[in-house]
């Protein structure tokens, strides 16, 4: 298998039990979870050489994080230890028509705070065959920023193949901000993955679909994936396509391209969805793992999207499935009979 470095922040997810409101609840649970750290797992899980690349406070919370990721496998040599707090999110679980919430509370957390000192990216790339991050990253903070540009240009100088999950948050950065950082940063990025939002937000392209109104018609994405793919050189463009019917029904599928053919996926009807955080980075790691597997783009989208649409049954921030478990779905074995 591959060795894969994914950077970013892992936080500290806070949940009312079941369907709770934050309002109702008189106690959390506490379950790890961050963007890049989610992907690392599931591709931990998988079987890979997964390390995740951050900055964690030395003091028992971070240590929770760092055991978070210890547990299933993810390789944390690489995180560097100091800083004040670990980044706080709230979650909410919604049903029906009734929408999950987030509420961040990551202000000044260490990686935020962490200078390109505290890591050695030459030897975090040494043998490295795959990079990963997301437009997450770069939002928490302008030195978080410039310590993913050396990253990526680290990754470059060691032949690495880098993919970017463009996951604009709103709620880190204005679109403004975000085409300023992004845009430069996608001279490095072969694999790039996003939304009709992701797309728009952080790179300025609009696709011709109406995805509030349900309608993801593939065609409507073909033209922007050629003009991303001529404006950046992208080796692959690829999007997830959410048809959100209710906070638990969604449908789910994804389209890629290649510069010579697009390939859409089989599509999903999730109903009823258990937690949907993390979602789209089950998504990514299954792409990852598939693009590194697999001999066609097409069967390595089967592989992201049934990883991704059996996350939607899990709770927590981490895609805990095997790749049996996601390539039985991916045959076509949906049919949730008990394995006796």
């Amino acid at each position: 298998m591959s060795k894969i470095i994914t950077m970013g922040e892992i936080m500290l997810r806070l949940s009312p039990e079941g369907n709770s409101r934050f309002v109702q609840a008189d106690k959390f649970c506490i379950i790890p979870g961050g963007g890049e750290a989610n992907v690392a797992v599931s591709l931990a899980n998988y079987g890979h050489e997964a390390y995740f690349v951050s900055k964690l406070p030395s003091h028992e919370i971070g240590q929770i994080a760092i055991n978070g990721l210890r547990r299933y496998g993810v390789n944390t040599d690489f995180v560097a230890r100091g800083g004040n707090r670990v980044g706080l999110y709230y979650a909410e679980t919604g049903a029906s028509m009734r929408p999950s919430k987030v509420i961040y509370d990551r202000a000044n957390s260490s990686i935020a705070e962490a200078e390109p000192t505290d890591f050695d990216f030459d030897r975090i790339f040494e043998g490295a065959d795959w990079f990963h991050w997301s437009g997450i990253t770069p939002a928490i903070s302008d030195k978080s920023a410039e310590c993913l540009r050396l990253a990526c240009i680290a990754a470059k100088r060691h032949g690495v193949m880098v993919s970017c999950d463009l996951n604009y948050r709103k709620k880190l950065w204005t679109s403004e901000k975000a085409i300023s950082i992004m845009r430069p940063l996608m001279q490095y990025v072969d694999v790039c993955i996003g939304n009709e939002e992701d797309a728009e937000l952080c790179l300025g392209f609009k696709p011709d679909a109406d995805v509030e109104g349900g309608k993801t018609d593939a065609a409507g994405y073909e033209g922007i994936f050629r003009q991303m793919k001529a404006e950046f050189g992208f080796k692959y463009v690829v999007s997830t396509l959410r048809e959100s019917y209710s906070a638990t029904h969604n449908g789910w599928k994804a389209l890629i391209y290649d510069g010579n053919e697009f390939y859409q996926s089989r599509r999903y009807d999730i109903d009823p969805i258990i937690d949907r955080v993390g979602g789209g980075d089950s998504f990514s790691a299954g792409l990852i793992h598939g693009l590194l597997t697999k001999p066609t783009q097409g069967q390595a989208l089967e592989f992201a999207v049934a990883a991704s649409a059996l996350k939607h049954t899990i709770p927590g921030d981490f895609n805990q499935v095997s790749i049996q478990e996601v390539e039985a779905l991916a045959g076509g074995s949906a049919n949730g009979r008990v394995q006796r």
